[in-house]
Order: structure tokens, then C-alpha cells, then sequence
């Protein structure tokens, strides 16, 4: 771990509140959906994430504008094509509502455009190596890990269960409980640097999500473990050797592996054609591609039943029309691509490099298979991958100056000793 100092250039008190921002939106959320759930406390702060966001939105856009305003190489093409989009966003918003359009889905729809923005500037400046950040981290993880294993119910942990929630209609579902520990899972792994605490932080996070249940969140802590394994292994053909005799082992294997397990939703990503969820999705998929079909350009905003919406990135097309999703796709694909080419397979290991680009790489995947366009991960990967680009080319990674030294003497003669004169 680092010392206490942050980087350079790093405002103490502005890091204190975007740490603050990052431990109350995201484990906070956690431990206060388990206080509810548990019938400790009450909903005083309804669902929670939509009033502490609305708390920090001014704060951190100050922290944005200040970081911005001080040094001008801050501002990036990665900024300008997020505002971009949320700009076009918040128009199509505004159209809509004019034209009476749901207000449920408008209303979600502003807040969920709050959310992305905040958690964007947040993985844009905190800064994620620090000690203080770390520990805190390390044990907020610990903590959730704990309260999911506690109160599991026959391998399963969901509080609504439990039917001692003073208001269960304000229980945060496994979505949400999964997704505080995913968010705060990807930053601590992509800085650990020791490799046993590494997989030992891989064990205890896939335990945890499993008896969460939440399919999509425990399938993106999967996929992101070879990501981020074979980026710092030093022997990369011998790790491709050992992921395929493993994956062809688990293969071979896997009625064996899922015997002893207890009943979980998580079993069902092995055949999910019994799945009444999965099969719900598809069925709203479908849904999608016939609003799609008969409003191809501009798709057909707010045209479902709030909640009933596309669980994939086609959820942009039916909302924001066919520049909308190429936008979306844009922004969350074309990222990851010079990352791959320029770093990925460089034998360097630069923790901020990793954490944008498994990023990317997750929301990817969850766009594809399971969640809406309005995710905060798309905020989160961009934000991760503005600080790799700015360290990259300002920071502690930005490559050596290699240009001449500048002359000492315009003219040569000026070099050499004149006769008669003295020598320096």
C-alpha cells in the first residue's frame, strides 16, 4: 500500500469528499438496506441512493469544475462525448415530457442520469491507491461479506425474506445489494498488487454474490477475474495454459461442482432456459425488437410500462432512437478497443489501467445480456478511463522526454575559444 500522501496535484479535502461520496452511495447503500431489512430502522431516507445523490451532486460537479478550471489537460475527448450524450439524453427527456410522456419514466430516467454523472466524476478523481481509501475499502467489503453470510437462509441471502422490515416496500432488491459490492469490489482488485490477497479477495466476492443470487453481478466478477489475472501475470502463455485445463476441468466436472451446492438462482447460468426470469427478459427483448421494427430512427420513447424495459443495450434504441444506441455502443466499446491494442499485452502492470479497462469490459457484457442503458457502470468505466488517460500521458506513466537538449550558444563560434581571449 502507499503511504498517506496523496498523488501530486491530489486536493486532501477534495479527495475526503469524494471518498465520503464513494463509502455513504455504495457500501453505505448496503448497510442501510441491511438496517432496514433487519427492521432496525425505518425508511428515513426512502430507496437512500436517489437523496445522498441529490446531497453530493453540488459538491462534486465543484470538485469537476475546479479540477477542470486548474489544469486544462484535464479536459478530454472522454468529457466531451459524455457530456455530449447526456446532453441529447436530457433533450429527448424534455421533447417527451412535452409531449406527455410517462413522468414515472421521466423521473427516473433525470435520476438515473444523476447517478451516471455522479459516480463518473467520482472514478475520474478519487484516488484509488491511496491508503485511506484502501482500508476502508478492505473493510467495507469485509463488512458486506459478513452481513451476507449472517443472514443468508439456506445459502441464500435476501432480507425481504427475513419479513421483519419495517418498510418492505423500500428494500433494496439483490440488484442493488450486488451491485454496492461490485462497485466497490472492481477498485480494491485492480490496485492489489499481491497476488494471494488477490485470490483471496476473488473467493470471498464470488461467495458473496452467490448467496446474493444476483446472476448478472456474480457473471461479471467471473469474467473480470482472467481479465485482470492475465494482465498481471508475468508468464502469459503458461496462465492461458492453466485457464484452459481449469475451464476444461470445471467442464468435465461441473454436475459434481454443482451437487453440494445449496439451491440458487446463480445455477441457473448453466441452463437458464428454466429460468422464469431469464425468460421474462426475453420476452421484453422481443418487445423491444418490434418497437424497434416499427420506429427504427427514433425509436419510441417511454412506449413500455415503467419497469418493463429491455434488459440490454437495446433499451437505447427504444428510448433514445438509432443515434442514441450507436452513442451508447460508442462510448462503452470504443474505449476498451486502444486500451486492448496499446496496453493490455504491454508486460506492464498499471493499476489504473486495469481497473478501466476490466471495466469496460463488464459493462460490455452486462449491456449485452442484462442491464439498461442508464447503468452507472457506463459513468464508472468512463470516469476509470479518463484518470488511465490522463496518468498515462501526464501523470506518473507518461514516457520519458526524449527530445535534444537545448543548445547552450545560438552560433557555434560562440563555443569555441577566440584567440586572444580569456578561457571560462
Amino acid at each position: 500500500m502507499k503511504t498517506s500522501t496523496h498523488r501530486p496535484g491530489t486536493n486532501t479535502r477534495e479527495q475526503l469528499l469524494l471518498n465520503s461520496a464513494f463509502f455513504l452511495l455504495f457500501p453505505g447503500f448496503f448497510y442501510y438496506h441491511t438496517l432496514l431489512g433487519t427492521g432496525t430502522t425505518g425508511a428515513f431516507l426512502g430507496g437512500y441512493f436517489s437523496p445522498i445523490s441529490i446531497a453530493y451532486m453540488l459538491p462534486l460537479f465543484f470538485v469537476y469544475y475546479r479540477r477542470m478550471r486548474l489544469d486544462a489537460r484535464r479536459r478530454s475527448a472522454v468529457d466531451l462525448h459524455y457530456g455530449l450524450f447526456n446532453a441529447y439524453f436530457v433533450a429527448v427527456i424534455i421533447v417527451n415530457a412535452a409531449a406527455g410522456a410517462n413522468r414515472a419514466i421521466i423521473a427516473n430516467h433525470l435520476v438515473c442520469i444523476l447517478f451516471m454523472v455522479n459516480t463518473f466524476i467520482m472514478f475520474t478523481f478519487i484516488d484509488f491507491e491511496h491508503r485511506q481509501f484502501r482500508l476502508m475499502a478492505l473493510a467495507s467489503l469485509a463488512g458486506m461479506s459478513a452481513i451476507a453470510f449472517s443472514f443468508s437462509v439456506n445459502g441464500v441471502f435476501y432480507l425481504g425474506a427475513l419479513g421483519i422490515a419495517r418498510d418492505a416496500e423500500s428494500l433494496a432488491t439483490y440488484q442493488g445489494f450486488a451491485r454496492s459490492y461490485l462497485m466497490t469490489f472492481l477498485p480494491v482488485v485492480a490496485y492489489t498488487r499481491s497476488m494471494p490477497l488477490r485470490l483471496a479477495l476473488y473467493a470471498v466476492g464470488a461467495a458473496t454474490l452467490f448467496v446474493n443470487t444476483a446472476r448478472s453481478e456474480f457473471a461479471a466478477l467471473l469474467f473480470a477475474i482472467p481479465i485482470i489475472e492475465f494482465y498481471f501475470s508475468r508468464h502469459k502463455l503458461v496462465f492461458l495454459g492453466l485457464a484452459v485445463v481449469i475451464g476444461m476441468a470445471i467442464y468435465v466436472h461441473l454436475d459434481d461442482i454443482i451437487a453440494p451446492l445449496p439451491e440458487s438462482r446463480i445455477l441457473e447460468l448453466v441452463d437458464l432456459s428454466h429460468s422464469t426470469s431469464a425468460n421474462k427478459r426475453h420476452h421484453l427483448t422481443v418487445y423491444a425488437r418490434q418497437t424497434i421494427a416499427a420506429h427504427p430512427i427514433l425509436g419510441d420513447y417511454a412506449s413500455y410500462a415503467p419497469g418493463y424495459y429491455s434488459h440490454n443495450v437495446l433499451s437505447a434504441w427504444v428510448d433514445l432512437g438509432l443515434f442514441g444506441f450507436v452513442y451508447v455502443l460508442a462510448i462503452t466499446i470504443v474505449p476498451a478497443i486502444p486500451m486492448f491494442f496499446k496496453e493490455y499485452l504491454a508486460g506492464r502492470r498499471r493499476p489504473e489501467f486495469i481497473l478501466g479497462f476490466s471495466m469496460a469490459c463488464v459493462t460490455v457484457l452486462l449491456l449485452i445480456s442484462s442491464h439498461f442503458f442508464t447503468d452507472m457502470l457506463i459513468g464508472a468505466t468512463l470516469g476509470a478511463y479518463s484518470q488511465y488517460r490522463f496518468e498515462r500521458k501526464y501523470g506518473k506513466y507518461r514516457p520519458p522526454h526524449l527530445s535534444p537538449s537545448p543548445l547552450r550558444h545560438e552560433d557555434l563560434r560562440q563555443a569555441m575559444p577566440q584567440p586572444g581571449s580569456s578561457r571560462a
